[in-house]
């Protein structure tokens, strides 16, 4: 049931999103020409997928430590390897959900772009920002209890504030300049432009952003060593 949960669970969610924004709300995207229903869903669908990823994780990282307090004492098990495990099972939804799209894509245009085959890459600084605030919040979790509704809370608003159901290109010019100091906003416009749009990867902001993702990644492996010997006092 899992596996099939984890394929239908996007479809589902995608279908509900799809229903609410184009035909409720009549959005658009502004794509020009004819916008179809289809192209909106495919559309809102990569940015359903990449921001899920960094959501699952930092929902899952303030409970990671305490979930598993019997390893706490335990010296030779790496701790730290919790918030990678917890980056993995979100990786793999991930990986179903672009499976889910890159079929979507060939039933609708019959082909995928070449320039998808850079998706991984635009994933990267997302992997490391994610892998970073997860050794953050899950030590963050065993002193402070109530951050883990602190963090369902902030994630929510982090995904409106981020082009998951909007474009950034029909946002006023001052409140895109605003919207871009979230490191998400690039991430996901980066996706859709390899996936759907057929363009290749801006380099020069990518490897800023990876650099970016190195230093909360680095950062959060530093507190989480240095926060560790105080968890089995606390537990």
């Amino acid at each position: 049931m899992g596996l099939t949960w984890s394929f239908f669970n996007p479809i589902l969610m995608l279908a509900v999103y799809t229903f609410v924004f184009s035909v409720v709300f009549k959005a658009r995207w502004g794509t020009g020409g004819e916008e179809t229903k289809t192209q909106f869903a495919i559309i809102l669908f990569v940015g359903m997928n990449i921001f899920g990823l960094f959501a699952e994780t930092l929902n899952r990282a303030p409970t990671l430590v305490t979930a598993n307090a019997n390893y706490v004492k335990k010296v030779i098990f790496p701790l730290e390897v919790l918030p990678v495990v917890a980056i993995g099972a979100a990786l793999f939804h991930t990986l179903i959900g672009v499976a889910v799209l890159l079929i979507a894509l060939v039933l609708m245009t019959g082909s995928i772009p070449a320039t998808a085959l850079a998706l991984p890459l635009v994933m990267v600084p997302l992997l490391l920002l994610s892998l970073g605030l997860g050794w953050i919040l899950s030590s963050l979790g065993v002193y402070v209890r109530d951050v883990a509704q602190t963090v369902g809370i902030a994630t929510t608003v982090i995904m409106f504030l981020s082009p998951v159901f909007y474009s950034v290109n029909a946002l006023p010019e001052g409140y895109r300049k605003i919207l871009m100091l979230n490191p998400l906003t690039f991430i996901i416009e980066q996706a859709r432009a390899t996936v759907i749009f057929g363009k290749w990867p801006n380099l020069p902001a990518l490897s800023l952003h990876i650099l970016g993702g190195l230093v909360v990644a680095w950062a959060g492996y530093w507190w989480f060593q240095k926060t560790r010997r105080g968890f089995a006092d606390v537990l």
